[in-house]
């Protein structure tokens, strides 16, 4: 069974007549029956019922489909080969950083290389170690220390530090004193907002779940817009809110009794060598720009690996 095989079925079921079909293929007819006849004896059966109009038998209508899978994954690949000759770039990042990472550090690696694909995968954890695990990933973005057991052997390039400050609406924090206790603050707020920010969730953000009235575990989306309505109180990594803070609409507050929070993200290859290719170098390097305005970088060993593998 060859591809040329399964065009000529697919076109002969399409047009309805051998004549026409070899036409369109740019083919003689006898080469069209000989195509049919052959895969029929490959697969044992009979696809056709021959007459004044070529119509499928039983077992033609059952085998159609899975010649256009066959069809359309070859020429999938294709298109996907054809990419790589160009230009092709894989990257994963934890859903929370894709915004405030990959916006702008995209922008200026296109004008540098404006026939490159680039193809951003988002999600949480334990889906960009699996990315990266499957190699549909060249790069990822993710908490650090990795604690995933799926994948142990990454390499961290950058290490990023950014704060998780505790937010409410200003009408709750204007009735807030300047440094008011957590229960001061869990008075106002009929529920605390938990997001999945960590891979270990900190004691600190366990125990504020455990004092309040209610809590809502969500995604950062529905989260936000909950504590922008004043009908909740949670830690939101700062990219997620900072817009939000320097507008106003969300107010960033210290309970006394509770030690402000971090997370540590980093970025990750499987190996030094993914390096030795210049466009994802250069587009990591777009990358860690945009990690400095947002964190403080703890581990930066771009500049030192770079010129080893160059």
């Amino acid at each position: 069974m060859d591809l040329d095989q399964l065009r000529t079925f697919d076109r002969i079921v399409r047009d309805q007549s051998f004549t026409r079909a070899a036409a369109y293929l740019n083919i003689t007819q006898a080469t069209a029956s000989m195509r049919i006849r052959a895969l029929e004896q490959l697969l044992g059966v009979t696809l056709f019922v021959r007459g004044r109009t070529v119509t499928l038998t039983d077992q033609g209508m059952t085998f159609l489909p899975f010649a256009r899978r066959i069809i359309g994954t070859a020429q999938e690949a294709r298109e996907a080969l054809r990419r790589v000759e160009r230009g092709r770039i894989a990257i994963g990042s934890l859903r929370s950083l894709v915004s405030p990472l990959i916006t702008e550090s995209l922008l200026r690696f296109q004008e540098k290389y404006p026939g490159v694909d680039v193809v951003v995968n988002e999600g949480r954890q334990s889906q960009i170690a699996a990315m990266l695990h499957e190699r549909e990933v060249e790069m990822g973005i993710l908490c650090w220390p990795n604690l995933d057991p799926l994948i142990v052997d990454l390499v961290p390039l950058m290490i990023m530090r950014e704060r998780v400050p505790l937010v409410v609406a200003p009408e709750i924090a204007a009735r807030l004193p300047a440094r008011p206790s957590i229960e001061e603050v869990l008075e106002l707020v009929p529920r605390v907002i938990s997001l999945r920010w960590w891979q270990a969730e900190p004691e600190t953000a366990a125990a504020l779940v455990r004092m309040a009235k209610t809590s809502v575990d969500l995604p950062t989306g529905p989260a936000r817009r909950l504590a922008l309505k004043g009908q909740g109180l949670g830690f939101f990594v700062a990219s997620a809110i900072a817009d939000d803070v320097a507008a106003g609409r969300l107010v960033e507050i210290a309970p006394t009794d509770f030690e402000p929070l971090h997370r540590d993200t980093a970025m990750v290859v499987r190996s030094l060598a993914a390096l030795e290719r210049d466009m994802l170098a250069d587009f990591i390097a777009e990358i860690a720009v945009e990690c400095a305005k947002i964190g403080v970088i703890l581990d930066n060993r771009l500049e030192a690996l770079r010129p080893k593998v160059a």
